[in-house]
């Protein structure tokens, strides 16, 4: 073995062990930081704060701390650097693609590409798509897979899931051309759960491509993307406890080996002269620029300690909590819960209501600065969804009109947190 062998392989055994899962086995659900965080309320009393906003950000798991601040040391540059740093470094990022391709279940060929947010992940694959193509939207979607397209076919939220595939087949039938089907896996408003399976069928039996917003979906439920048949999923750290600033576009090459770079500059090129060779492939080839590092060391961090849990045991505690709020919400007079498919329906940790006599901002400021609990208000970044849910005229966040509260658990989430909202809301609706 020659003496550059023995020193690369160094750094990647060190990068797999300081990625690599603890076993299943027994593993407890792992802590979030921040779960002691006091905070204060009315009367200058510091309370324990319920941090019920985790579809805007979920709090910082202990694990990606903790991986974040072992890579710190060794920090350096990666791709183009001889030194042991930076090899190992590399290492690092590398791995920490391949644990995000195996967390997402996708083909072995499919390019991981590490990105910003589900935002940038999604505006990404918009500069990629064959000249022509046609997207076809449901109003329902989150503003970041409505607005990136040059062209697309927005269709009403609909009634029931089965509309959903019904409408998306209708829609796609009338389309020449390229075509791509963007939807949710759950949404951010109301957290129910989309048929992703169905609606890809549907997508592949006219000839379209799928992208799925998974944003609300990975923090809460397993996703496998080969075996849903997906072609495209973003998500975004900051949703799965990785406030590190990384996402990640996972999926088929090569629309994304065609398109053109999205961002210009070093690490996306082959050579530079009176002409310029781009990468071929779609991961350097969209990573130009020093890529954050410990982002996707974060993220990856993350996806290991969801796996090692398990999701049997993430799924049921989540919900009983959720059944518990939304049983609390369902007591109390004058609150409403929002739902597109009826109280029914499957879902994620994350309830949206509204609360008569209040406005949504009045209500969030009160929970806050009464009651120590942190929520969301606004329209979510899904304005035409959530007008829609409400009946409502169109109307700003600003001043609360169309707009509602959002409650969402999950790691670090506890009874008292839960029982603590239900118990604040009937004390507001009773004043």
């Amino acid at each position: 073995m020659s003496t550059l062998t023995i020193f690369n392989s160094v750094p990647a055994q060190a990068a797999a062990e300081a990625t690599a899962p603890a076993a299943a086995s027994g593993r407890s659900i792992p802590a979030v930081l921040g779960a002691d965080l006091e905070v204060p309320v009315k009367g200058g009393r510091l309370v324990s704060y319920a941090n019920l906003d985790y579809a805007a950000s979920a709090p910082c798991l202990e694990p990606v701390s903790a991986a974040v601040a072992a890579a710190l040391p060794a920090y350096s540059s990666v791709h183009r650097g001889a030194g042991y740093a930076s090899q190992l470094t590399t290492a690092r990022y590398e791995q920490a693609r391949h644990t995000v391709r195996a967390f997402v279940g996708a083909r072995p060929d499919d390019a991981v590409i590490f990105t910003r947010n589900t935002t940038d992940a999604t505006n990404l694959l918009a500069g990629c798509l064959p000249e022509g193509t046609t997207v076809v939207v449901f109003d329902s979607e989150h503003h970041a897979s409505l607005l990136p397209w040059e062209r697309s076919v927005r269709l009403a939220p609909p009634a029931f899931p089965g509309e959903a595939v019904r409408a998306a087949d209708e829609a796609l039938a009338g389309i020449e051309g390229p075509k791509l089907l963007v939807v949710t896996a759950a949404s951010n408003v109301t957290g129910e759960l989309w048929p992703i399976a169905a609606l890809a069928h549907i997508a592949h039996r006219h000839g379209a491509r799928i992208l799925v917003d998974a944003a609300q979906l990975v923090p809460h439920r397993r996703l496998n993307l080969t075996a849903l048949d997906l072609d495209y999923v973003a998500f975004s750290g900051h949703k799965l406890y990785a406030p590190f600033g990384a996402g990640v576009l996972v999926g088929r090459r090569d629309w994304l080996a065609a398109g053109e770079p999205y961002l210009k500059g070093g690490g996306a090129v082959r050579s530079v002269g009176e002409t310029t060779e781009w990468h071929d492939d779609p991961e350097p080839r969209h990573e130009a620029g020093t890529p954050n590092v410990l982002g996707a060391i974060a993220l990856a961090a993350a996806c290991d300690a969801l796996t090692a849990t398990g999701w049997t045991e993430l799924v049921r505690e989540e919900e009983r909590l959720i059944a518990r709020l939304r049983t609390g919400l369902g007591s109390i007079d004058g609150v409403r819960e929002l739902s597109l498919w009826g109280e029914d329906h499957p879902r994620v940790g994350i309830v949206s209501f509204v609360v008569d006599g209040y406005s949504a901002r009045e209500v969030a400021e009160a929970l806050s600065g009464e009651y120590g609990i942190g929520v969301r208000d606004g329209k979510f970044c899904a304005h035409p969804f959530v007008r829609h849910l409400l009946d409502a005229s169109d109307g700003g966040c600003e001043d609360g009109t169309a707009s509602a509260v959002r409650a969402s658990i999950g790691i670090g989430s506890t009874q008292e947190h839960v029982d603590r909202l239900v118990e604040a809301l009937r004390d507001l609706v009773s004043r």
